[in-house]
């Protein structure tokens, strides 16, 4: 009888933090960037698009839901392909995706045009780049994990300090048709970012464990559901500012240039709120679900503080509003992934991602129009943000119900049970205890140190199942055998 120890998982879970690891920390610095800082820029082509096609805030609205919708459910697309293909190739292929939607968007003569191209093609791409991407720098580190992770995701923050003003100008310059151009082209980048990525075989053993899986089996674990829950509600509100705070800004009366550089401002505070919320995590002075609950709460705040700000009229009221909202809405990124491998394990984390955001895909793809309808509905976007920040702040509640929120320990993170059919060695051990060797034993232990597993008999004469339960302690060889695994055993539960 073999199984993995604590012990044995947790060598297998340790990171090089560092090496090749911080050449991925700039891959996905950059691959982010080219993501989510684009995704974040659209806020500009939605105030053209309401121009040129002549069509409802809420219509215009779906383009960028679509996408952002399309780059979550499609993670777990990605994270299957990673263990069927390679990474490498996934993230390659994502990329010359999300360029070649925008390419084509570019040649776009109707929204549905723009649905299908800029919306699921271009969401496609991006969900095949974030999670294998994303997993694959978490498995290069253990103790700089969340720094790691933040220092990737500020390239967000610094694209979307950039890019709104460039987007205005490559729009008056090229038009929108041609400002989507040149955006293709620029997306096609991330194809680079992805060829860093090594084989799986160079990485360590972890992220081939990481790759492997698909875990269904999350969904019927409490403490993974609610987690899922609280960040599908703070996934409702929290893209809204980047794509309807332009407009907002446009309609409260400022110039373009003045509305674009509102979610500028926001995003420099953004790279801030990453690297210090991942440098004060690795602390370990504060649980990092303790954080995350913080700034969630602190993002959903200041959402529904924008469109107060601006009843006043003051451009620098609605410049300091943006820049609290910007520092805490980074904040919370790092954090939102650095809780994952608390909440599922390490080894599961590929499949643990993609699942998370194909649920959360739901609230991505109607978060957005719904604050388009409330806009067409009261004829501003006063409602739209304060409904935004409501659910945020829903989500931060939700996440207070997770198991354990309230200790002050952090709890260990859960262990994958394991499977494993040694018929030999098992045959041999109940030969010793009087039992009928003629079986095929296929046994787990238990997290609560209990054995369960089936019999199936080998005889050509008599073929049936039988399912067996022995609670500690256990008597006999099977004591000893499973308190002191051999090497060769602990192999053969790997290559199980």
């Amino acid at each position: 009888l073999t199984y993995s120890t604590p012990r044995d998982q947790g060598d297998g879970a340790e990171g090089p933090d560092g090496g090749w690891g911080w050449v991925l920390v700039v891959a996905m610095f950059v691959s982010t960037s080219l993501v989510f800082g684009l995704m974040r820029g659209l806020g500009i082509f939605f105030v053209e698009f309401v121009q040129y096609f002549e069509e409802s805030a809420q219509a215009i609205s779906w383009i960028s839901s679509i996408g952002l919708a399309a780059q979550q459910f499609f993670s777990l697309l990605g994270a299957a392909l990673c263990n069927a293909y390679n990474t490498r190739l996934v993230v390659m292929t994502g990329g010359f995706l999300s360029g070649l939607g925008l390419i084509l968007a570019s040649q776009a003569t109707c929204l549905v045009h723009l649905y299908l191209s800029m919306g699921v093609l271009s969401g496609l791409g991006w969900g095949l780049v974030f999670t294998p991407m994303v997993a694959t720098v978490m498995a290069s580190f253990t103790r700089r994990r969340a720094l790691a992770v933040g220092l990737g995701f500020s390239s967000i923050g610094l694209s979307s300090f950039a890019f709104n003003p460039l987007f205005q100008l490559l729009v008056e310059t090229y038009t929108w048709r041609g400002a989507l151009l040149i955006l293709g082209g620029l997306s096609l980048n991330i194809m680079a970012c992805g060829a860093l990525i090594r084989p799986e075989s160079s990485l360590p053993d972890l992220l081939q464990r990481v790759s492997s899986y698909l875990e269904v089996s999350l969904l019927c674990e409490r403490p993974y559901l609610t987690y899922a829950l609280g960040v599908t509600l703070l996934n409702f509100g929290y893209f809204v500012p980047y794509f309807h705070l332009v407009a907002h800004s446009r309609q409260v009366g400022f110039s373009e240039y003045r509305a674009a550089f509102i979610m500028s401002a926001a995003g420099i505070t953004d790279i801030f709120g990453r690297i210090a919320s991942g440098w004060f995590s690795d602390l370990g002075r504060f649980r990092v679900v303790h954080l995350l609950t913080l700034w969630t709460a602190l993002a959903g705040v200041f959402i529904m503080l924008l469109p107060v700000s601006s009843l006043t009229r003051s451009y620098t009221v609605m410049i300091v509003i943006s820049l609290l909202y910007g520092f805490c809405s980074g904040a919370l990124t790092s954090m939102v992934f650095a809780v994952v491998p608390m909440i599922m394990g390490v080894e599961r984390m590929m499949g643990g991602l993609g699942l998370l955001q194909l649920i959360e895909s739901c609230a991505g793809l109607l978060g957005t129009p719904l604050s388009g309808w409330l806009r067409d509905m009261t004829g501003n976007y006063t409602a739209s943000f304060v409904v935004a920040g409501s659910f945020v702040l829903l989500g931060s509640l939700t996440m207070t119900t997770l198991p354990h929120y309230f200790s002050c320990a952090e709890p260990p993170p859960p262990q994958r049970p394991v499977l494993v059919d040694n018929s030999e060695t098992l045959n041999l051990e109940l030969r010793q205890d009087g039992c009928s060797p003629e079986f095929n034993h296929q046994t787990q232990l238990r997290p609560d140190g209990h054995l369960s597993g089936q019999r199936r008999s080998t005889s050509k004469t008599d073929q049936q199942t039988n399912t067996f339960h022995i609670s500690p302690p256990w008597n006999g060889p099977w004591r000893q055998k499973a308190t002191k695994p051999t090497r060769e055993a602990r192999n053969l539960t790997n290559r199980s």
